[in-house]
């Protein structure tokens, strides 16, 4: 056989990893490119970020997600800093689209994809597999959200997620009051486009410096929503202490950037236990 040889699965993991439920919401940003070269090129040198529309793609995606194990079931959150790149050696193969079009899905090549720049999380066994199977820089944080839901149907289409600082200690995660940063979306009245736009192509860098690939498929489109001048004001971002590298790294792309696009996902409910009724 040739080729190359695939990344080792270490134990107790198993591949595909695979979601009991999905809640997710991401927003995309078109910063000054250099910016954008220059922190790619720290943190994977063999990828080269796209640019889209004369700018390069900052994506942030914040993920609450269920699996089933054996032993039970765990919940974990986690929020990602991204930026949309491609392998190096894979620049005439990449189709030329505009943000709008990535957004949508239009790229088939998948080589498209997201460079982990920053990963907190707030499940340590999701942390461990994250950087033992997919080369991810992930991190422990926490959050408060509130989120769209069936069963508060007084929120709808408002995402609110702060992420604060955590730390693993020898009895879990250990949680502190300090904010990362502190995302607001307010996506009342606006209507949604449904898009196909997975396999998401996730890039990781090993300790080797070797450039791992890893593909995430959703199963069911996700919501987009394109966002012009009257509309990116609903999306609110605050930046936390800049001593924290994710904040500091988050600000230097950004800059006054505003947001250009959001896309939401949340997995469908599969049963629901209905409202009593008296029996004489």
């Amino acid at each position: 056989m040739t080729g190359l040889p695939l990344p080792p699965v270490p134990e107790p993991y198993v591949l595909p990893f695979h979601y009991g439920a999905l809640h997710n919401i991401g927003v995309d940003y078109l910063v000054e490119p250099e910016r954008a070269r220059r922190l790619l090129a720290k943190r994977h040198p063999g990828l080269t970020a796209a640019v889209f529309d004369g700018g390069a793609c900052v994506s942030l995606n914040y993920q609450l997600y269920f699996a089933q194990y054996p032993d039970g079931g765990g919940i974990t959150e986690e929020l990602e800093i991204n930026l949309i790149a491609h392998p190096a050696f894979a620049e005439e193969r990449i189709p030329a689209v505009n943000y709008g079009q990535y957004a949508r899905g239009y790229d088939q090549t998948k080589l498209l994809g997201i460079a982990r720049l920053h990963v907190l999380c707030d499940n340590p066994l999701a942390i461990d597999a994250g950087r033992r199977l997919y080369a991810e820089p992930k991190h422990p944080g926490w959050f408060e959200t509130t989120l769209p839901s069936l069963n508060a149907p007084a929120v709808r289409e408002r995402w609110s997620v702060s992420c604060r600082r955590a730390e693993l200690g020898p009895d879990g995660l250990r949680r502190h009051q300090e904010e990362i940063l502190a995302l607001d979306v307010d996506l009342v009245g606006l209507t949604p486009e449904s898009v196909n736009n997975t396999p998401i192509t996730g890039y990781g860098t090993d300790d080797e410096g070797k450039l791992l690939a890893g593909p995430l498929t959703v199963h069911q489109p996700y919501r987009y929503y394109a966002l012009d001048d009257r509309t990116a004001e609903r999306v609110r971002l605050d930046l936390g202490n800049p001593a924290e590298e994710a904040a500091r790294d988050l600000a230097q792309l950004l800059g006054d950037a505003p947001a250009a696009g959001v896309w939401t996902y949340q997995s469908a409910p599969v049963a629901a236990h209905h409202r009593p009724y008296y029996v004489r």
